[in-house]
């Protein structure tokens, strides 16, 4: 059986809504003309809560539509936040040539031909149902607060991936009698896999996903059609194939490889599937670890007309006016979308511990020194001449420049030469001849 499957379409932000509606009509288009004869949407359809006179969700219910008018369609609940529970129910009331099955609930579903979509009441079939062309085993989105609220929030991650193993594993049985007897099997859910690779390609280890790639192949499904994670991967156990097809449509910067879905060719002992790939929209990186380095930007605007752009770079505190953002514009005017995002690192000041502490202000310096690695001794003698009376400051100075012998109190620089060392150069003055103004 061929089957088209589409996930993560996202469709709710007006400002990607272009992007997303392109994209699924072109993959809507594709597996109509390869003859698809079943088609899983496996969750995040919608972004967020849509309301029904949007502009996102017409043009979802339209391309859904389309798709129901050509084969049936399997929808999954996905991620809450992006669609939260019952948003899909309207799709049930859609019609079409063919029917819609949304999968709110862990469940088996087959498509029994004529007799449409037939579900179980429980959690799955006792029996193959009579007529079926294909059976889908449906794990939508698992509410991580119900299980939290049973083993608690510290153990709720790990038990819902334990719980899901089980689950999986209770598909087993049903499903090799559906291979025995001859009926494609497949698996849908929504989740993370450990070890799999996000958009931005970082890989999603440790114990609290969904998944794992043996829990999903315990499921004895021949092919696991997954949804939540943007980056198509796939991993393959003996002609049994567990795959992302990605997001429909390029959605965030950061993301490089291709986007589309998959048509499956799912068989009772076995799959294949072919990767389709859609006109995403073209996004162009320039990341500077210092200041934006104006040569490169001017290369790369040769490419980015039309394109998303997004220009990072790092810079100190005292150099964030020496980044020319006009001129950064200018070159890059003829892309679709330009983000400027520059970081500037402030300057750190560290306190001195225990400087509070220390009575004197000679102590205190010498402490700041200690701890700033530097030698105290030479500042703390100038901080005594900086404490020495003014008067008596100008007096060692005169006094200097008539014997020529430095006052212990003449402020002097690390070098030995008087601060005021023109005083030195002075002719000898007679200091009984120098008389204040009146009044000083």
């Amino acid at each position: 059986m061929h089957i088209a499957h589409l996930s993560d379409l996202h469709f709710g932000d007006p400002k990607t809504l272009a992007e997303v509606e392109r994209c699924t009509a072109f993959a809507i288009d594709a597996v109509v003309e390869a003859g698809a004869e079943v088609a899983v949407i496996s969750g995040d359809s919608t972004d967020h809560a849509i309301d029904v006179h949007s502009p996102s969700f017409v043009a979802l219910a339209r391309l859904v539509r389309r798709l129901a008018d050509h084969c049936p369609v399997l929808m999954l609940q996905g991620t809450f936040s992006h669609e939260p529970p019952g948003t899909l129910d309207v799709f049930r009331l859609l019609g079409g040539r063919f029917a819609v099955h949304v999968a709110d609930r862990i469940h088996q579903a087959a498509w029994c031909g004529a007799q449409g979509w037939v579900a179980s009441d429980a959690w799955r079939f006792d029996d193959v149902p009579a007529g079926a062309q294909v059976l889908v085993s449906c794990v939508p989105t698992v509410n991580k607060a119900t299980v939290a609220a049973a083993v608690g929030a510290n153990a709720a991650a790990e038990a819902v991936g334990q719980q899901l193993a089980a689950l999986l594993a209770g598909f087993g049985e049903i499903n090799r009698q559906a291979a025995t007897a001859g009926v494609p099997t497949v698996g849908v859910s929504h989740g993370t896999v450990s070890g799999c690779v996000t958009e931005h390609g970082v890989p999603m280890a440790g114990l609290d996903h969904e998944f794992t790639t043996g829990s999903l192949f315990a499921a004895q499904a021949s092919a696991f059609m997954l949804g939540h994670i943007h980056k198509h991967q796939a991993w393959h156990q003996d002609g049994r194939v567990v795959a992302y097809p990605g997001s429909i449509g390029r959605l965030h910067y950061g993301e490089e490889d291709a986007k589309g879905c998959l048509l499956w060719d799912v068989s009772p002992h076995g799959a294949s599937f072919r990767f389709i790939e859609t006109p995403s929209r073209r996004m162009l990186h320039l990341t500077f670890s210092g200041r934006p380095d104006m040569g490169a930007i001017r290369a790369a605007a040769a490419d980015a007309a039309g394109a998303f752009v997004r220009v990072r770079w790092q810079i100190a505190e005292e150099e964030r006016a020496s980044v020319d953002r006009d001129e950064i514009e200018r070159l890059l005017a003829g892309a679709a979308e330009l983000r400027l995002e520059g970081r500037v690192v402030p300057l750190m000041r560290a306190r001195s511990a225990g400087i509070s502490a220390v009575p004197a202000l000679a102590d205190k310096l010498r402490r700041w020194a200690e701890l700033a690695g530097v030698e105290g001794e030479p500042l703390v003698d100038r901080l005594g001449q900086l404490q020495v009376p003014a008067e008596q400051i100008v007096s060692g100075i005169l006094r200097d420049a008539a014997t020529g012998v430095p006052s212990r109190h003449a402020p002097h620089s690390s070098s030995g030469q008087g601060i005021f060392s023109a005083v030195s150069e002075l002719p000898a003055v007679d200091p009984e001849r120098i008389r204040r103004p009146p009044g000083q």
